[in-house]
């Protein structure tokens, strides 16, 4: 299975270039949290992580704040985090896709294609 996300300056317009973005995995024991891989977003918004990952809750931390204030503007929301879960089917690893849709004072997501 792999995750990939797009997130989207809504306010702007545009795609939300140079976000930071960390994929993590829950630990067994249901509390923890294990960073799987983390990246940067490119000039079209998008990220899509190379780990091969197994079945699980998984959380995308994306780096809201330092977006915001790199582009001269204070937003409500310093990260945004997302949390979702992940199955994998022996014949059919699949791909989940998380967009971001971001402003200054809001976001929202869904399950992408």
């Amino acid at each position: 299975m792999t995750v990939s996300t797009h997130v989207l300056d809504t306010a702007a317009g545009r795609p939300a270039a140079g976000v930071s973005v960390e994929l993590s995995l829950r630990d067994d024991d249901g509390r923890s949290w294990r960073s799987v891989e983390a990246g940067v977003t490119d000039a079209d918004g998008r990220i899509r992580f190379a780990a091969e990952t197994v079945s699980g809750a998984y959380r995308l931390t994306f780096g809201t704040g330092r977006y915001f204030s790199d582009h001269g503007l204070v937003g409500f929301y310093p990260e945004v985090v997302i949390t979702f879960s992940a199955v994998t089917f022996d014949d059919a690893p699949g791909h989940y896709h998380v967009p971001l849709l971001l402003s200054p004072y809001s976001y929202s997501t869904y399950r992408g294609s």
